[in-house]
C-alpha cells in the first residue's frame, strides 16, 4: 500500500479508539480502494496497436513524398485538421482501457518523430508521462512504426530498427520493423515488436512474396531470442496486412492456434478466437478482417510463468464512435479521416486492438 494512503488512514478519526463514525467508515472505505486499485495497476499493463492512417505532420519534407499531406496538397491538410486528428486519436487511448491509457502503445503510419513529440506532449495523453521510440526509415512515403511507452511504469532498455531488404527487389524502400526490450515492474523482461508490412496495393497475389520475406525477417528475430532464453516473453503487434490464416502468418513466422498448453508451437496468434465471426480491425467491403494482429510466445500463455495474457485474447476496441453507418455494404464500418480526397474528419480506416498482462 503507498505509503500516503497508509499515513491518510492512521489519522483517520477513531472514535473511543475502537468504532469509527459512519463519515470515517466511509472515508476508510473509499481510501482502501483507491489504494487496492493502486495495487492492482501495478500487476496488470495494458499494451495496444493502432493504425492511425496517415499522420502526418503538414509540413513539406524534402526527403520524403509527402506533399499530399501539406495545406497545399492534394488533401488539403492543414495545422487544423493535424491538430484534431492528434486530439481524436489521444481520445481513443484515453477511452480503450477503463481506468488509464495504455502503458505500451504500438503505431502504423506516423510520419516523424514531430507528430510523436505533439501526441505525447500536446494532448491529453500529456499527463500520463508518455515517451516515445521511433526510427525514420527508408520508406518513400514517409510512415513508420513506433512505439509510446509511459517512463513511469515501463522501461525501455534497448530498441533498434530491424531493415527488411527483399533479394528480389533490392532497391525497394521498405518500412522497418521496430524492436524494443522493456522493462515491466523493475525486473521483467518483455521483447516487443511492432510491424507494418507490405500493403495489398498493386495486387494481392504480387505483394505475397514481401509480406512472406517480412515474415521471415521477424521469425529470424524471434528464433535469436528464443536460443538464448526459451521462455522469453515475445509480443508482435502490427498491421500485417495479411490474414491470421495467410501463408505469411501461418507458414514462414509460424504463428499458430493455441488450443491448451500442449499445443505445440513457440508463438500464437491471439485473433484466431474472432475468426469466423465477421469482427475485425478492418473491413473491405462487408468483409471485417484482422489485419491488425497480437501474436505472443507460448510463456505468456503458460499457466506456470509469472505474466500471462489475460483469457488468452486480444481486444478489438469498436467503440461507437470509431464507427459510422456503411450505407453501401450494410452495418458499420470505420470512421476514417478520408474518403479519397473528401476530408470526414474522421479518426483511422483501422480500429485499434489491446491485450491485458497480469
Amino acid at each position: 500500500m503507498p505509503f500516503t494512503i497508509r499515513f491518510l488512514l492512521l489519522r483517520l478519526p477513531f472514535k473511543n479508539k475502537v468504532f469509527l463514525s459512519p463519515f470515517s467508515f466511509l472515508l476508510f472505505y473509499l481510501l482502501h480502494l483507491i489504494a487496492f486499485s493502486q495495487q492492482e495497476s501495478s500487476l496488470r499493463y495494458c499494451i495496444a496497436f493502432y493504425n492511425v492512417e496517415n499522420l502526418f505532420d503538414p509540413e513539406k519534407d524534402p526527403d520524403k513524398n509527402d506533399e499530399a499531406f501539406t495545406p497545399t496538397g492534394f488533401y488539403r491538410w492543414t495545422y487544423k485538421r493535424f491538430y484534431k486528428k492528434l486530439n481524436d486519436i489521444a481520445k481513443v487511448f484515453l477511452a480503450m482501457n477503463a481506468w488509464e491509457p495504455p502503458d505500451i502503445i504500438g503505431l502504423a503510419e506516423i510520419e516523424n518523430a514531430n507528430v510523436l513529440k505533439k501526441l505525447c506532449y500536446t494532448t491529453g495523453l500529456k499527463a500520463y508521462r508518455y515517451r516515445y521510440v521511433h526510427y525514420d526509415s527508408p520508406d518513400a512515403r514517409g510512415i513508420d512504426v513506433a512505439l509510446l511507452y509511459r517512463k513511469d511504469r515501463i522501461q525501455i532498455i534497448e530498441s533498434y530498427p530491424v531493415p527488411v531488404v527483399f533479394p528480389f527487389e533490392p532497391t525497394a524502400k521498405n518500412r522497418d520493423i521496430l524492436y524494443a526490450k522493456a522493462l515491466m515492474a523493475k525486473e521483467d523482461t518483455l521483447h516487443l515488436f511492432v510491424n507494418h508490412w507490405t500493403s495489398r496495393f498493386g495486387g494481392h497475389g504480387a505483394t505475397i512474396p514481401k509480406r512472406n520475406y517480412y515474415a521471415q525477417v521477424l521469425r529470424k528475430q524471434v528464433d535469436s531470442l528464443l536460443f538464448i532464453n526459451s521462455n522469453a516473453y515475445i509480443i508482435i503487434m502490427g498491421d500485417f496486412n495479411d490474414y491470421p490464416t495467410d501463408e505469411s502468418m501461418l507458414t514462414y513466422l509460424q504463428a499458430k492456434k493455441y488450443e491448451n498448453e500442449t499445443t505445440e508451437g513457440t508463438l500464437f496468434n491471439l485473433m484466431f478466437p474472432l475468426l469466423g465471426k465477421n469482427r475485425g480491425t478492418h473491413k473491405s467491403q462487408e468483409f471485417w478482417g484482422c489485419l491488425d494482429q497480437f501474436i505472443v510466445s507460448k510463456s505468456l500463455l503458460n499457466n506456470e510463468n509469472k505474466w500471462q495474457v489475460e483469457n488468452r485474447e486480444a481486444i478489438i476496441f469498436d467503440a461507437p464512435f470509431l464507427l459510422t453507418v456503411d450505407e453501401k455494404y450494410g452495418g458499420v464500418k470505420t470512421f476514417r479521416t478520408y474518403m479519397g480526397p473528401k476530408y470526414l474528419g474522421g479518426y483511422s480506416d483501422h480500429l485499434p486492438v489491446k491485450i491485458i498482462l497480469r
